[in-house]
């Protein structure tokens, strides 16, 4: 089914979802049974799609969009604009008509992408071309409302991602990722939710009750929904991923305003951080991803 939308001209998913990645380029056979929303890793990053002006690799992109309209699996593009993967060619010459020509390439390619990461880790890194786009101007964050209304034209339909870390674990990233989309709404930038990667929710001294916290102030700031976009806990203690995982799940998951989640790879061996798989190569599931699957109902 397609996106709704909400208050405010906001787009809305079908249903809440708990999604996941490719394993190293592919996804798996298994992958329905699990998850009910993808992102590709890095197959959807354009820095590896568009290669040269004229060159673009859409082959293992294709395959897994085929994928998931083939199993009703939510499709998610990750990412338009992000600092640590601009394609070498692109300057500040070139980059709005590039930036529009990305952003209108991807959409009419994918017309039933659900979810995109828009703009990703600006508060950390921005691109070399930001200021092509736009840069700080009027509202700080130019660039980034241009970024979000391109894509709005291009893609009409799908949900627009602000995504960035550290936005749920720390004070200052959660202040910053606040006064960055309210800034961005405010010049008239269509930013439907805020990605929160969920990187560091297993890190010390950080309790359920201030993630919890943390989500809870980013929404009533912004009034735009979260979504955790790229959770990982990475342990070799099978108790201590269990107690993690399902002790930030529940504690957000009943929020109506969280509206999907998505952990960041699940084989041994084949996830970005050692020791945050939920699958044995085997096909064990370890504690944590059979909790999660009573959860969703699968």
């Amino acid at each position: 089914p397609p996106n709704t939308t909400g208050p405010d001209g906001i787009r809305l998913p079908p249903r809440k979802f708990f999604g996941n990645i490719d394993t190293r380029g592919s996804i798996r056979d298994d992958f329905a049974s699990m998850w009910d929303q993808f992102t590709p890793e890095n197959a959807g990053k354009w820095a590896l799609v568009q290669t040269a002006p004229d060159t673009w690799k859409w082959t293992t992109l294709d395959t897994m969009y085929k994928h998931c309209r083939e199993n009703g699996i939510l499709f998610k593009g990750h990412t338009f604009c992000w600092g640590s993967a601009v394609p070498s060619w692109v300057n500040n010459d070139n980059a709005e008509s590039a930036v529009k020509t990305w952003m209108s390439g991807f959409c009419e390619r994918y017309p039933d992408v659900s979810t995109i990461n828009v703009v990703n880790e600006a508060l950390h890194v921005s691109p070399s071309y930001k200021d092509a786009l736009g840069g700080a101007g009027t509202s700080g964050y130019d660039w980034i409302v241009n970024a979000f209304k391109w894509a709005r034209e291009s893609c009409p339909n799908a949900i627009l991602i602000y995504n960035d870390y550290n936005t749920i674990e720390w004070t200052s990233d959660n202040n910053a990722v606040i006064s960055l989309v309210k800034a961005v709404r405010a010049a008239g930038g269509p930013i439907d939710g805020v990605g929160c990667e969920a990187h560091e929710v297993s890190r010390a001294n950080l309790t359920v009750d201030m993630i919890k916290a943390y989500t809870e102030k980013i929404i009533a700031e912004t009034g735009v929904p979260v979504y955790i976009t790229e959770m990982d806990v990475a342990t070799a203690d099978d108790e201590r991923q269990l107690e993690v995982i399902k002790g930030v799940v529940e504690a957000l998951w009943p929020n109506e305003m969280v509206k999907g989640w998505t952990y960041w790879g699940y084989l041994q061996g084949a996830t970005w951080r050692t020791n945050s798989h939920l699958m044995l190569t085997d096909a064990t599931r370890r504690p944590a991803l059979s909790w999660l699957m009573t959860l969703v109902g699968r």
